[in-house]
């Protein structure tokens, strides 16, 4: 029953912006942790960004300072603001739900001239 599904992904120009949302059903969602990550062509999975149920976030060396999460409990999402982007951002996003984990299908983001 649980659902995880992310959107919010699309192509971008370097330096532009987006907004990513995660939206979670069948869970208490206040209560998980929640997590982004990166997977791009050829490479491994990369730890992007985490925020707590009590509102504390962690972050890849990667995105530091140009990314942040965010959660609203009441709409039981997670986002992902994604500011000045690369060309090396571009990946499929991917959401999930801590510690027990529950993956979404990922949404594609390319940046690119």
């Amino acid at each position: 029953q649980v659902q995880v599904v992310e959107s919010g992904g699309g192509l971008v120009q370097p330096g532009g912006s987006l907004r990513l949302s995660c939206a979670a059903s069948g869970i208490i969602f206040s209560i998980y942790d929640m997590g982004w990550y990166r997977q791009a062509q050829g490479k491994q999975r990369e730890f992007v960004a985490t925020i707590t149920r009590s509102g504390r976030t962690s972050y890849g060396d990667s995105v530091k300072g140009r990314f942040t999460i965010s959660r609203d409990n009441a709409k039981n999402t997670v986002f992902l603001q994604m500011n000045s982007l690369k060309p090396e951002d571009t990946a499929v996003y991917y959401c999930n739900t801590e510690p027990f984990t529950h993956w979404g299908q990922g949404t594609q983001v390319t940046v690119s001239a």
